[in-house]
């Protein structure tokens, strides 16, 4: 599978974000190839210009505390678009949120999900709620998103670019966020993770954009669609 061409997609959302365990880096991306995640990414908003770089527009002692709601992350309700023309196969809402966000407890959910999650259980305790979309021989999944935001319903037609939904804190989430991933199947319990790259977008470096075709961004980069 890591031998595989990487399929070229369209931009899942649109404006600046910081990749996050991103297979530009490392494959495994997320450091399990289970639910097809070894070629994921996780993209998320955060103010650049303070240091460390936050996702939320608050003090790091009011994220500690857990006094950081879902309003004031700068990912949290901002539109997820089709990365990809096809037919939904799968669309799950309704999961409930976790507002405010809380380190410790997300970690502690992240952690118990990772290690302890049972195939038979219900999917969207990791997903949370989420889309499958089936392209020309490609599935792609689009995770964590906000509860009754979507769109769309199995067996809708999608074109590029189609709103699909809004970005939420479902799930095995540590902070709102996109989770997307390309896979061979429409079952995550079974298919495998395909490689995928952006077919535009810029990168910041050496403070300037530089226009990158069917590229694989890094993590930590700064980039925009």
């Amino acid at each position: 599978m890591k031998n595989l061409e990487p399929v070229p997609i369209k931009a899942p959302v649109k404006g600046e974000w910081m990749v996050m365990n991103s297979p530009g880096s490392k494959v495994p991306s997320h450091g399990t190839d289970q639910l097809a995640q070894t070629y994921a990414y996780d993209l998320l908003q955060v103010d650049w210009t303070r240091k460390p770089v936050r996702f939320y527009n608050k003090s790091t002692l009011d994220y500690i505390l857990g006094r950081v709601h879902l309003s004031d992350c700068y990912s949290y309700g901002k539109p997820i678009y089709a990365p990809l023309p096809g037919t939904v196969v799968e669309a799950r809402d309704g999961y409930p949120e976790r507002d405010p966000v809380q380190p410790l407890h997300d970690i502690s959910v992240a952690f118990k999900n990772a290690w302890f999650f049972n195939p038979h259980h219900n999917i969207q305790e990791v997903a949370g709620n989420y889309l499958i979309i089936q392209g020309h021989e490609v599935w792609a999944a689009l995770v964590h998103m906000k509860t009754g935001s979507l769109q769309v319903k199995r067996g809708d037609e999608v074109d590029s670019g189609d709103h699909l939904g809004n970005i939420g804190h479902s799930g095995n989430s540590t902070a709102p966020h996109l989770h997307f991933q390309l896979m061979d199947g429409p079952d995550p319990l079974t298919a495998k993770g395909i490689p995928c790259s952006f077919q535009e977008y810029e990168l910041h470096q050496d403070k300037q954009w530089i226009r990158i075709e069917k590229g694989i961004p890094e993590n930590k980069d700064r980039i925009r669609f």
